[in-house]
């Protein structure tokens, strides 16, 4: 009796699978582009020293890193807006004077909200002591508005593109979308700095002109299905 069951079970729903029509559709792309001018700027810049003892290159880089954090909460950057990243501290063999040395690091990450502050806050870092600029990430504070405005352009821009090629087919017209997939991103203007050889570089000798924050671009892309009326 259960097998008879189960073959029924089986015939009814092969029946409803060859019952079940294929939606007619048409699937298409569509990009959304917002260009906008960065507000802020992530930077990150370390502090680095190396001796012959482990407690000498400590004390030496601590004694910078609490200058160079002094100095951003004398600049009015809330506490929020600054913190390590890393901090190292290793032995190291110099192949070429055949002998071991210490190395110390630490990292710091400033989110800068007020690009009006950005050189004379650069050029301050530069003089309490930092040695390298490991890089510039140029923000918005309104990045989550442009990629909602985008995400839409890039929608309406499919919907578009699949009335244009409906238009032409006679008794046919676009209607709701089926299924929706999305491939955003979004390109940031990131300036490169070498690392300094030594903390003692002027500011004179850093270019005058020093931010050109270009812009951020952001990009969403869709591929939309839509069902054909």
């Amino acid at each position: 009796m259960k097998k008879i069951i189960l073959l029924l079970a089986l015939v009814t729903a092969s029946i409803q699978a060859q019952e079940v029509k294929q939606v007619p559709q048409i699937s298409v792309s569509g990009e959304g582009k917002i260009k906008v001018i960065p507000d802020e700027a992530l930077i990150t810049v370390a502090v680095e020293n190396t001796g012959k003892e482990a407690a000498e290159v400590k004390k030496k880089n601590d004694e910078i890193v609490d200058k160079v954090l002094k100095l951003i909460k004398q600049r009015g950057i809330p506490t929020a807006d600054y913190q390590t990243q890393r901090v190292n501290l290793y032995k190291n063999y110099d192949y070429n004077t055949k002998k071991y040395n210490y190395v110390t690091n630490q990292t710091i990450s400033i989110n800068l909200k007020d690009l009006s502050k950005y050189d004379k806050l650069m050029m301050d870092l530069v003089d309490s002591g930092i040695n390298s600029i490991q890089g510039v990430e140029f923000k918005s504070s309104k990045i989550k508005e442009y990629e909602t405005q985008a995400r839409k352009k890039a929608i309406l821009d499919a919907k578009q593109k699949a009335e244009d090629y409906v238009s032409v087919l006679a008794g046919q017209k676009v209607g709701k979308a089926l299924v929706i997939s999305d491939n955003s991103y979004t390109n940031y203007p990131r300036p490169v700095y070498a690392s300094m050889k030594s903390a003692d570089v002027a500011y004179e000798q850093m270019p005058k002109e020093t931010l050109a924050i270009g812009e951020i671009e952001i990009i969403s892309n869709v591929s939309v299905s839509f069902v054909l009326e």
